[in-house]
């Protein structure tokens, strides 16, 4: 059953990575670059502060609890522990796959990308729902930043979902701490 899941998974793959224009290379390029989205966390951060100053500490510490943990999982425990080779690093699809840019390091399962946009964008929907409308697009930009993974050549779709599913149980265990540290801090006070 496994083998058969690994065969959609690279089909799939494949098929998704196939469609590729010199313009969107550049594009998803960029899009899977930190510094790129510099400004767009800048102004996340004014709205996260404009929406709640006193309580945007919470905020700011469960996001970056959320990385930390979704991170960490991925990078430093799964990649090395499950040891799946991106598809830019397996020598079956050179000259196949369209890989543009870096291919990164020689492990790809789970990724690291998709793990902290979804975990960020879940932990912000969780902690602030209902004080930013936009917060539930999240979702759509980590699900673009996801696919710029795929087709860069750097990912399998399963290293995406998997990504994805650590960054969301990153989330939740962040948002559980929060407000559970911060519940307790307030009984303390009153106390």
């Amino acid at each position: 059953m496994i083998e058969q899941i690994k065969t959609w998974d690279e089909e799939l793959f494949l098929w998704l990575n196939s469609f590729h224009t010199d313009l969107l290379d550049v594009i998803t390029f960029q899009l899977s670059q930190t510094f790129v989205w510099i400004p767009f966390y800048i102004i996340l951060i004014f709205f996260i502060y404009k929406a709640d100053p006193k309580g945007c500490w919470w905020v700011f510490g469960g996001i970056a609890l959320t990385i930390l943990i979704s991170d960490q999982v991925a990078s430093a425990v799964m990649k090395p522990f499950f040891e799946r080779l991106r598809p830019c690093h397996d020598e079956r699809w050179d000259g196949i796959i369209h890989n543009y840019g870096r291919c990164g390091g020689l492990f790809g399962f789970a990724s690291s990308h998709a793990a902290n946009t979804f975990g960020l964008a879940l932990f912000l929907n969780l902690k602030m729902k209902g004080q930013l409308r936009f917060l539930p697009w999240l979702f759509v930009w980590a699900a673009v930043i996801s696919y710029t993974r795929i087709y860069l050549g750097v990912h399998y779709p399963m290293d995406i979902l998997a990504g994805a599913v650590v960054g969301l149980l990153a989330a939740l265990l962040s948002w559980i701490l929060v407000v559970f540290i911060k519940r307790e801090i307030l009984k303390l006070l009153l106390k």
